[in-house]
């Protein structure tokens, strides 16, 4: 049994809690007593402290007796809190999806003797697990991920509920899209190039450009041809272009009548309560996960993940918590048992080349009913 601290109690960051206890000491972090109150309600085995993640001072001085971190901080807090993190020495998985660079603390990482698994949720996350396997495999010329997390029913206008704050959502709507193309990294706006796709259970769903592409720029540069595109119902993409083209998402603050409010800070506070997605509400997660490339025979060999998952009535678990959380709690517990012992910051993606641990991640999830249905087929 170690000790293990979680910085943030958010919905993702409280089921990996909850996982980890199982088999841990546990304690579960967050600057709202309140929502570590929640949370304690449901799991009696967890320790709970106040800790505002921003007082580096403190937060070095309580990561102290602890084995390992798992960082669930909201993404504005994720590269600061991770580089204090790796200050104080101490192993860490994170699933904070700051938009910094992470391999710019690898170096840090090295020179502190930490390991720290970065990126490790859904997507990014298990897309980079299977990116990162089939690469050993495959002389990989395609990659492409499709995927989205969906409130089970429509509420028009938005068709959209999130685990998250709307902050973090919004940011994946107006950072720029990186893709890459005949070897060629491509810049597109978010929210383009819009395509109808379709998913057994669920139906037609809209992928549009988003920047999900992250490590896999700089760890998979052979790779011709990589994709990322978000999910959504039909519909979503207009209504948030909308808002977008009108400036509700621009963080230049305005004058209103003598006082200065930013538009995206207003915004955020409108779609909290449009978006904000209970804690009994069903709700979905749907990702494709799409490979190509010749394999050991000469073929071109096409492999493809499909992922459906649905909201945990057994244990009141959202999907996105279990899909998201349960990666980086295997990742946790993979690097507990010895499986990776590689010094400095992994994406997922160089964590998932190794058989072992790609087989591991796989076992960890089906173990939880969160399951990657796999199709092979020869193309030629």
């Amino acid at each position: 049994m170690k000790n293990i601290i979680v910085l943030g109690a958010g919905m993702v960051g409280s089921a990996m809690a909850i996982d980890l206890s199982k088999k841990h000491k546990v304690t579960l972090t967050d600057l709202s007593l309140n929502t570590l109150n929640k949370v304690k309600q449901k799991c009696s085995n967890l320790e709970t402290s106040q800790l505002d993640v921003t007082n580096i001072n403190a937060l070095k001085e309580t990561l102290k007796p602890f084995d390992l971190v798992i960082c669930a901080v909201p993404g504005f807090l994720g590269f600061n809190t991770l580089r204090a993190i790796i200050e104080a020495k101490k192993n860490v998985i994170d699933i904070s999806f700051f938009p910094e660079n992470s391999l710019k603390l690898d170096a840090l990482a090295k020179e502190n003797n930490v390991t720290a698994i970065v990126d490790c949720g859904v997507a990014p996350g298990m897309d980079n697990i299977i990116l990162g396997y089939y690469n050993e495999q495959l002389e990989l010329t395609d990659f492409e991920c499709l995927v989205g997390g969906l409130p089970k029913v429509k509420k028009w206008p938005f068709c959209y509920k999130a685990p998250f704050s709307p902050v973090d959502v919004i940011e994946e709507y107006t950072r720029p899209a990186r893709y890459v193309e005949n070897g060629k990294e491509i810049v597109r706006e978010p929210l383009t190039d819009c395509e109808y796709v379709e998913f057994d259970s669920v139906g037609t769903l809209e992928s549009f450009n988003s920047d999900g592409l992250r490590s896999i720029i700089y760890t998979m540069p052979h790779i011709p041809n990589m994709k990322e595109k978000t999910l959504r119902y039909p519909g979503h993409v207009e209504y948030i272009r909308v808002l977008k083209e009108s400036g509700f998402f621009s963080d230049q603050p305005i004058d209103l009548n003598g006082t200065t409010v930013s538009p995206l800070e207003f915004t955020s506070k409108i779609l909290f309560n449009e978006w904000k997605l209970n804690e009994t509400e069903e709700e979905l997660t749907v990702m494709r996960v799409t490979v190509k490339g010749k394999n050991k025979k000469g073929q071109i060999e096409e492999v493809i993940y499909n992922l459906h998952d649905e909201y945990c009535s057994e244990t009141n678990t959202a999907s996105m918590s279990r899909t998201t959380g349960y990666t980086a709690t295997a990742a946790a517990n993979l690097f507990l048992e010895g499986l990776f012992t590689e010094k400095g910051v992994f994406p997922p993606e160089l964590v998932g080349k190794h058989k072992a641990c790609f087989n591991y991640f796989i076992k960890y999830l089906e173990d939880r009913n969160v399951f990657y249905k796999k199709t092979t087929k020869i193309i030629s």
